[in-house]
């Protein structure tokens, strides 16, 4: 095997394509717990270990998520990288875990209630990993592995876990749990429901509920390019020939859309960061499968 298969192997296996959506939810949740002294130039480091502690817990958990179904894919996906040939399943298990414990020895660096959120986030990405082709409702878990990530982000900021954080995390709940309920019909090439499209509505709901005053215009803005970026993606699927990983792979760039969503009312740089993440995310997508 060449230096560049392997490196492609490696990032197929991780998933990197969805790595700048945990980034764009640490910065989400960071901010909605008080954490805007990032603009001023301090707590930079406090970031970066939280950061690379999500990163780590993500990419692990997705090593994981491959370990677990080798015997799936064998028979499903034989072009993932286990099946496939291009790695060893014995490797895969080793990275993964020491990923994950890793990434989680980070996030419990920066304090007793974020690293009771991150042993909690540790384990519920192994849970999902474990169930996830066996329970039909294992896209919840996915969600909850997102929500306590905004909240471990939050913890670890200065105000902590703030109402907003609490709503910025279910509402983004709320949508992976739709866009996780499309992608396992992807998986499973069974027809997909309407009712979990409509739940990807819901931060674009919740964010005009709680945006008044001179908030309400950003938030408005914001909601406009987040409802026509999940139009897009969902046209995937309305328009044949049905593209249903197109449609995943959107809906999981548009993650960053409702994370800004989120902090509409934060100074326009963190505005333009969001962008660029959601930009590297689609850059990422050219390269790297999101799914």
């Amino acid at each position: 095997m060449t230096p560049p298969s392997r490196i492609r192997t490696l990032l197929v296996l991780g998933r990197i394509s969805n790595v700048p959506t945990v980034w764009s939810n640490c910065l989400a949740g960071w901010l909605l717990g008080g954490g805007g002294d990032l603009i001023r130039g301090a707590d930079w480091m406090l970031f970066a270990v939280l950061c690379a502690g999500a990163t780590l817990l993500y990419i692990g958990g997705m090593y994981l998520n491959d370990a677990f179904d080798a015997e799936f894919d064998s028979q499903h996906r034989r072009e993932r990288p286990i099946p496939s040939g291009a790695i060893t399943e014995k490797t895969v298990w080793r990275v993964g875990i020491t990923l994950l414990v890793i990434g989680t020895v980070c996030l419990v660096a920066l304090g007793i209630t974020t690293g009771i959120l991150a042993l909690l986030l540790c384990t519920c990405i192994v849970v999902y990993d474990v169930v996830h082709k066996i329970f039909t409702v294992s896209p919840v878990l996915m969600a909850l592995c997102r929500v306590l990530l905004y909240l471990v982000a939050a913890s670890a900021a200065a105000s902590g876990i703030t109402g907003l954080a609490a709503w910025g995390a279910l509402a983004l709940g709320i949508y992976v749990i739709g866009l996780s309920y499309v992608a396992r019909k992807e998986a499973l090439g069974v027809k997909i429901e309407a009712w979990p499209q409509f739940l990807l509505a819901v931060p674009v709901l919740l964010s005009l509920l709680v945006n008044d005053g001179p908030f309400r215009q950003p938030a408005l803005i914001i909601a406009a390019i987040v409802s026509l970026w999940i139009i897009r993606s969902l046209r995937s699927l309305w328009v044949a020939p049905h593209h249903v990983g197109r449609a995943v792979s959107g809906l999981l760039a548009g993650i960053v859309w409702v994370d800004l969503l989120a902090v509409a009312d934060e100074p326009r740089l963190f505005g333009a960061v969001f962008v660029a993440l959601f930009l590297l995310a689609i850059g990422f997508q050219r390269f790297v499968p999101a799914t």
